[in-house]
């Protein structure tokens, strides 16, 4: 099978011993017995109404991957099965590059660009707000000191930035609140999303995943560091076994089940004490390593193979 991956272009340029990524892991996998490439956003394009990659073939060297450095032009068309996962921002340049995709008929694209466009991280995991701790979205400084006041502690968030980038903690009576706000919202400009703080973070926030409908019996549990409130380093010191409660199985697999109706066939989902605080929808880890040495998997197996089967399934049924 053809396989295409549009990763990001940090990931891109440290391709090689990467591990802790979860690109590097289906990959690997992929490239033993498929022809895989890879891709970045800036090097789609579309030549009429025909989507192309400017991509590099991937390269299986015993553990690792390595990729030819020369550069083929494909019609996306041409592939069986799409990994899109670039990281966040999802600025102008990430939602033209979803656009491109709009052009894309035939393989199977992993998360469907359109639904990752229509699906944002932070505000679109209110359609599960059952599920999560009170929260608002707004930019307005009245309202948030409002939910501050009510709240008495809350946690801040940036709609557009991905591993912690921007969080904010903010406890009521904080002689910096006015500006942290201000700050957050651009004054007054600029949607924030803010929540609840929920004090049982402080023992870290569980990263469930999702495949298709399902979502799976292995996680880990993601600590702050020393010199912070949150995760925001991924190294195995801060990284411990995690396990799901048969309440937390039964909510998200609801939760998987509208999402994989709707394109997104993998997420992660950021839980602390069975409160959802965001839905990672666009290049969700995996923990791919990390769940392998602690559960004595191959997840990268599992994952590879459901959607092998599933794109195997839709390009026969492909009109």
């Amino acid at each position: 099978m053809r396989i295409l991956f549009v990763i990001d272009k940090v990931e891109y340029k440290y391709f090689e011993f990467n591990n802790l990524v979860t690109n590097f892991w289906l990959i690997k996998e992929y490239a033993q017995n498929n022809d895989v490439y890879i891709s970045i956003i800036n090097r789609l394009s579309l030549k009429g109404d025909k989507a192309f990659a400017l991509c590099n073939k991937v390269l299986a060297a015993g553990d690792d991957i390595i990729y030819d450095k020369t550069f083929v032009n494909l019609e996306i068309d041409s592939f069986e099965l799409v990994f899109f996962r670039p990281d966040p921002p999802v600025d102008n340049n990430y939602i033209n590059g979803t656009y491109i995709f709009d052009f894309v008929k035939k393989p199977f694209v992993v998360n469907n660009p359109e639904s990752i466009r229509n699906f944002n991280e932070k505000i679109h995991a209110l359609k599960f707000k059952e599920y999560m701790p009170e929260t608002i979205v707004s930019s307005s400084l009245d309202e948030i000191e409002e939910f501050l006041r009510r709240q008495g502690e809350i946690i801040l968030k940036p709609l557009d930035k991905c591993f912690g980038a921007g969080v904010m903690y903010l406890k009521h009576g904080d002689l910096n609140t006015r500006s942290i706000i201000n700050m957050m919202t651009s004054n007054e400009t600029s949607f924030t999303m803010v929540q609840k703080y929920i004090s049982s973070g402080i023992y870290g926030d569980k990263r469930v995943l999702t495949l298709g409908n399902q979502v799976l019996d292995y996680c880990i549990v993601k600590h702050a560091t020393a010199d912070d409130f949150k995760f925001n380093n991924h190294s195995d010191a801060y990284i411990t076994k995690g396990s799901l409660t048969e309440e937390e199985k039964t909510n998200f697999s609801r939760v998987a089940q509208e999402l994989n109706n709707s394109g997104i066939y993998m997420a992660g989902l950021d839980v602390i004490d069975g409160k959802i605080i965001e839905i990672n929808v666009t290049s969700p880890c995996y923990f791919i390593k990390e769940i392998n040495a602690f559960f004595g998997i191959s997840l990268e197996k599992q994952i590879c193979n459901y959607f092998l089967e599933n794109s195997c399934y839709k390009v026969k049924n492909v009109v």
